[in-house]
């Protein structure tokens, strides 16, 4: 690491789990409050200090100091919570914050050191605008580097530039933040943090390693690591004011549509899904309604709008379905909608159809599939299932539309993106080489091709992973190198392959090829010229069973038109299996 540390300012609000535990659980901070984390004292607050209990203290000993102490477990979910109102006080004030951890975030110095009015003022805005925001104490420091800054705010200093390294020369090995390393500087006879700066930086990093050497640019206040500000979390709720109250199911019909519009407007310019919805609403006389709607796909425009006008026609009519007591109606119309959008999921994460998103586009398409199915038969609509096998054909399943799209054999896990199968390459020359594959790449063999109508998965197939989670599947050893040929044939063609003497090329039992294919003829057409080849790969299946039994070899053959084949010999009988791409 090189280069000059940043200026940075670090606010710090002390004794923070407690103040959490005040904030969410409503424990009282102003007494006696410990917070442990196994067993030990790892915050407390100021009256608990008072009483003689410090950090690292046993529970038994913190109680025995203090028999009315309060103890509350360490939730770093309840601190994390609790310290976003904090953040988003200061965002309000400066850009660009880092979390460094839940009670302390730090931001560069210079941008709000200039549009306030200098260092001082900035420290002294950000302390006083989080006061008033959240209710919350804090002090601010600055120094060079995040280190020295958080030592700084802890004393609510402001170090001057250019003196960060006298300012941690007096501190004492423990505030690195390592206990192991500071228990053996201390054994070392090194007490402070400027003694362990003096240290030659390569014997540093010979005796203590990586983290000692970093350690050892902190205390000499080399911290030029570079702040990792975060995204401030985009707004994604929308409200609407009215005037005039809503109090009629038509009018708050409209009012519905038009915010549900733009809601979805707002969450299509961040790439975002929703999937759960807040409908709430505050009438001309203060009364608040909020209500939730869950849906198991994503909601449209014209979803959200069903729903919110759903929800205004129940609270605007007072009624609740069949039976039951009616609720009351409100007692003044409705002022102001809001919509939030409480549960979201990045649409690049989902796996888009055929006709585009889940909604109106999609019925359609499946109500019209369903139609010639109804006119044609079941077969007449069929869609292509990925799955195990050793030959392309084995590969696919096709499935009637409707049907359940389950693999006839399990296949390899799913590949990244950057796997799938390129263009086809060049030809190898002639090489008899099992290993030697004629186009490389990775794949899955695609449909063979249909007179039925062959519509790809409409939703796409789902990695059977859960959530995320890839899930081991069996493996096919023997399969065709990919990538997968683009036209698997429904019935293979019957075909001949001659050498250059025009003498048919055997493969032996022991896949021995008796020359080079030089020629080919599919069926009855022209012979043509064989460029390139490669195989024979070997496929030996259900040897236990006479009566199951197949043992074939396959080929990669590219011809002189440009062509490029799968081929099968079997039983001395060679066929066209597939055509690449």
């Amino acid at each position: 690491m090189s280069g000059v540390p940043q200026r940075t300012l670090l606010l710090w609000c002390p004794d923070w789990p407690v103040l959490a535990a005040e904030i969410v659980d409503g424990v009282p901070a102003t007494d006696p409050v410990v917070v442990l984390h196994a067993n030990r004292v790892i915050a407390c607050s100021e009256r608990a200090r008072a009483e003689g209990i410090r950090r690292g203290l046993r529970r038994r000993e913190a109680q025995g100091r203090c028999p009315h102490l309060t103890v509350v477990d360490h939730d770093p979910g309840r601190d994390v919570r609790a310290f976003e109102p904090v953040v988003a006080a200061v965002e309000e004030v400066v850009a660009g914050v880092e979390v460094i951890r839940p009670g302390a975030c730090a931001t560069a110095a210079r941008g709000p050191s200039r549009y306030l009015g200098g260092e001082e003022a900035a420290a002294e805005r950000i302390v006083e605008h989080v006061a008033q925001s959240c209710a919350v104490e804090s002090q601010a420091g600055i120094a060079d580097g995040v280190f020295a800054a958080g030592l700084a705010a802890r004393e609510g200093r402001i170090v001057a530039p250019g003196g960060t390294r006298e300012f941690l020369a007096a501190r004492p090995v423990e505030a690195l933040g390592r206990p192991a390393l500071a228990d053996l500087l201390r054994r070392l006879g090194v007490r402070t943090l400027g003694e362990f700066a003096a240290l030659p930086a390569g014997d540093v990093l010979a005796r203590f390693g990586f983290d000692g050497a970093l350690a050892h640019r902190l205390a000499g206040g080399r911290d030029d690591r570079p702040l990792a500000v975060r995204q401030p979390p985009a707004d994604l709720t929308v409200t609407a004011d009215y005037d005039e109250p809503v109090d009629r199911v038509d009018a708050a019909a409209f009012a519905a549509r038009m915010l549900a519009e733009r809601l979805h407007e707002r969450l299509a310019g961040y790439g975002l899904a929703c999937t759960r919805l807040g409908i709430e609403a505050v009438t001309a006389h203060g009364q608040e309604l909020h209500r939730v709607w869950r849906h198991d796909g994503l909601l449209t425009a014209a979803a959200i709008a069903d729903r919110v006008r759903w929800q205004l026609d129940g609270w605007l009519s007072g009624s609740n379905g069949r039976g039951g007591t009616r609720p009351a109606r409100p007692t003044a119309g409705i002022v102001r909608l809001r919509l939030v959008p409480d549960g979201v999921l990045a649409q690049a994460g989902l796996q888009p159809g055929l006709w585009g998103e889940t909604g109106e586009e999609r019925e359609r398409a499946h109500r019209a599939l369903s139609r010639v199915q109804g006119i044609l038969g079941p077969e007449a609509v069929v869609t292509a299932v990925l799955g195990g096998g050793r030959s392309p054909a084995d590969q696919v399943r096709l499935v009637p539309w409707g049907d359940e799209r389950a693999p006839a054999r399990p296949g390899p896990p799913p590949l990244p993106p950057a796997a799938a199968s390129p263009s086809r390459a060049p030809v190898p020359a002639a090489s008899p080489s099992p290993a030697a594959s004629l186009v490389p790449g990775v794949g899955a063999a695609p449909g063979a091709a249909s007179a039925s109508v062959v519509v790809p998965a409409g939703g796409g197939a789902r990695r059977r992973a859960g959530r995320g989670r890839a899930v081991a599947e069996p493996p096919w050893p023997g399969r065709i190198p990919p990538p997968s040929p683009a036209v698997v044939l429904p019935t293979p063609l019957p075909a001949d392959v001659r050498d250059a003497a025009g003498e048919p090329v055997v493969v032996s039992a022991r896949l021995a090829v008796s020359a080079a294919p030089a020629r080919l003829t599919v069926g009855d057409g022209r012979p043509a010229e064989i460029t390139g080849w490669a195989g024979p790969w070997p496929v030996d299946e259900r040897w236990w069973a006479p009566a199951e039994a197949r043992r074939r070899a396959r080929f990669q053959v590219s011809l002189a038109d440009g062509a490029a084949l799968l081929l099968a010999v079997e039983g001395g009988q060679w066929l066209v299996e597939a055509i690449y791409d």
